[in-house]
């Protein structure tokens, strides 16, 4: 099973962890990098407990708003 497979996070980085900021400014950064978007999506959602807003927004920064500016053009 794939899951029992994947390492968990630490808690400082889960939400209302110390950390959890820190973790999600990275999350821009890497959704620039190569690979499928839905594999990042999963992980962010799954493993990294972000909400679909938090997504959302880590990918609005990765693209520079173009999320944001697809939506009302």
């Amino acid at each position: 099973n794939r899951k029992e497979n994947m390492k968990t996070i630490k808690k400082e980085y889960l939400p209302g962890g110390a950390k959890r900021q820190e973790m999600l400014d990275k999350v821009p950064e890497y959704l620039k990098t190569p690979g499928l978007q839905s594999n990042k999506h999963m992980f962010c959602i799954e493993v990294l407990k972000m909400t679909e807003t938090e997504y959302l927004e880590a990918l609005n920064k990765a693209t520079n708003g173009g999320v944001v500016r697809s939506v009302w053009n």
